[in-house]
Parts: structure tokens; C-alpha cells; sequence
């Protein structure tokens, strides 16, 4: 387990650092690389495996013998697999967690600036920082989100954008995206963690939603940093799997939080919008962009199943992987 030892860790609180693994080889050893250049002088690391069927488990223990390896030997998706090295690290006294993702490089005084906002922030629950593109290193991705008034769960501020500084001041922003997020041990203790109905997305929206209700606030500071390399373990950007639970875990949350009319306002703009998706993918001048548009209707189908046996997703459907083919 990785604990820095420097002059004056014992004053600092001490941050589990955890990350999600499936099939990371590529990408992985560049992560944990920069995770441990950090600067902050209390924080271990651990590293969640899904039943990975490469060899990136057997390079993280050749190539980084500090670093927790928690093996789960199969597949539990993004919120089973991270609620496993919550537990785990919950276990070993931490103050926070700081959950991110495995295809990231990350600012070796990311991990300082966000303890100290969460340190200096009233009802603190989430925090996090900028990130930027990995193939395009001064362009934004999200700098936190919007609020929606029929999604809730909105737009990402900054996407897009080149970094001129115009996002140089600490904020409070209604949600959070959690490619890297650091999060409080005492609300985690209070509200729980990821909710295991969601397989993939949408997890850290059900998460906030939850801490929303009792009173936590999420913040960002541009002093955290980090780099992303967008969806790598779902096949990249714009992808069938990503679409297909974007939908679905989207409807489970909103009909778990956003009460009868927000939601029914969310259903009927959902149909809308999926239906006309995918009978526009049968247009000619549309048919690249098909089996996107099959897979969101998809999740929009197995969200309104969602609706009835409440049951959750335990796996890809097959379908779905066919489109991902």
C-alpha cells in the first residue's frame, strides 16, 4: 500500500486514492505513474480490478509494489466494482477518497489543492478540478456541470473550450463529473456510496443527487488538474455502450430523485427525442451515426422496463455489444 511518508503526513488527513480497472494495460501504467508523483504527503493507493483478462494486474504488482490491488475476479461494472474499494478503503480510516478514472494523467499538486478546498468548504461532500483532454493538453472537458431544467443533471461548463483562465476562481457547482473527484468519508458514512442498480453512467448523478437531499455541496478548484483520455475501457468517445446506459441510468435516477412531475416532464422529452433519433438513423445521410442512435433507444427501453422489475443491470446486453462490433 502506498503511503507517503514525508515530514508532516501525520498532520495532513489521510486520502485513499482508488481507481478502476478493466482491461487497462495500455493506459494504467502512465496513471498511477503520475498518482504517485503527487505532492501531498498522507494518501495511499488502490487499485480496483473488474476481472480484467489482460495482463494489467500482473504489471501493476511487477511495476508498482506500493500500490493495493483489490482482484474482484469478474465484471461488477463501474459503481459495483468503486463501491468494493470504498468499502476497502473505508475500512482503513480514510478522510477522503479520491475516485478517478484509470486512463488519466493527473498533476502531481492535484490532490493538494483539493483537500485544502475541502478543507476551507462549508458541507464539502465532492470536489474536483479541471480536465482537460489528454490529445488536446490545454482544452477543457468539464470544469464542473450545469443545471438542467428538465435533465437536471447538465451540461459540462467549460467543455470544449481552450484554457485561457477563464475558470481560474474555487466555485460551487450544482454537479459534478467524477473522472477525478475527492470525496468525504463523513458523507460517504452518512448517505452511502455508488448505487449498485447503475452497471454503467450516470453514477456519480445518482450519487450527488442523493448527497443534494441531505444538505452536501460539491466545489471546484482550478488548482486540480488532470488529463483524460475520454471512455477508454467503453471503446472511446461516442460509443453503443456508453450511449445505450447513458439513457438508462439517466431514467433510474430520475425516477429515484426528481419527484413525479420532474420526472414525467423527463420521460416525455426522453421519447420524444430517442424515437426521433432512431427513425432518423434510417435517413441515408444518417445511417454512421445508426447504431448510436439504436443503442440510446435501447437504454431508453430497458430504463422504462427499469420502471416495473426495479431490478438492476448486471452486465452489457448482448445487442449492445454487437453494436459496439
Amino acid at each position: 500500500m502506498r503511503s507517503r511518508s514525508a515530514e508532516g503526513a501525520q498532520d495532513q488527513p489521510l486520502v485513499w486514492v482508488i481507481t478502476l480497472n478493466w482491461n487497462g494495460r495500455e493506459w494504467l501504467g502512465a496513471c498511477l505513474t503520475s498518482v504517485l508523483a503527487m505532492d501531498y504527503p498522507n494518501f495511499r493507493v488502490l487499485v480496483v480490478d473488474n476481472g480484467s483478462e489482460d495482463d494489467s494486474v500482473a504489471i501493476v504488482k511487477r511495476q508498482f509494489p506500493s500500490v493495493a490491488v483489490l482482484e474482484l475476479g469478474r465484471n461488477l461494472g463501474y459503481s459495483g466494482g468503486f463501491s468494493r474499494g470504498l468499502e476497502c478503503a473505508h475500512s482503513q480510516r480514510a478522510a477522503y477518497f479520491l475516485v478517478m478514472n484509470n486512463d488519466t494523467v493527473i498533476d502531481p499538486r492535484a490532490l493538494s489543492a483539493l483537500v485544502e478546498t475541502a478543507g476551507v468548504s462549508p458541507r464539502a461532500g465532492f470536489v474536483s478540478g479541471k480536465v482537460y483532454f489528454f490529445d488536446e493538453p490545454d482544452v477543457l472537458q468539464t470544469v464542473g456541470k450545469k443545471e438542467d431544467p428538465i435533465l437536471w443533471n447538465g451540461d459540462h461548463i467549460g467543455a470544449g473550450e481552450r484554457d485561457k483562465g477563464q475558470y481560474d476562481e474555487v466555485a460551487e457547482r450544482p454537479f459534478l463529473d467524477d473522472i477525478f473527484t475527492l470525496v468525504s468519508a463523513e458523507m460517504y458514512e452518512e448517505i452511502g456510496g455508488y448505487n449498485r442498480q447503475l452497471f454503467l453512467q450516470c453514477e456519480e448523478f445518482d450519487w450527488q443527487a442523493r448527497a443534494k437531499r441531505r444538505g452536501w455541496r460539491f466545489y471546484y478548484t482550478p488548482e486540480a488538474k488532470l488529463w483524460h483520455r475520454v471512455s477508454m475501457s467503453m471503446g472511446g468517445k461516442g460509443n453503443p455502450v456508453g450511449r445505450y446506459f447513458d439513457t438508462r441510468s439517466a431514467m433510474v435516477v430520475m425516477a429515484a430523485y426528481s419527484g413525479s412531475r420532474g420526472f414525467l416532464r423527463y420521460y416525455v422529452w426522453t421519447s420524444y427525442r430517442c424515437t426521433k433519433a432512431v427513425l432518423g438513423g434510417l435517413l441515408p445521410s444518417k445511417r454512421e451515426s445508426s447504431r448510436l442512435r439504436l443503442a440510446e433507444y435501447l437504454g431508453f427501453l430497458a430504463g422504462t422496463f427499469w420502471l416495473f422489475h426495479r431490478q438492476p443491470a448486471r452486465r452489457v446486453p448482448f445487442i449492445i455489444r454487437l453494436l459496439s462490433r
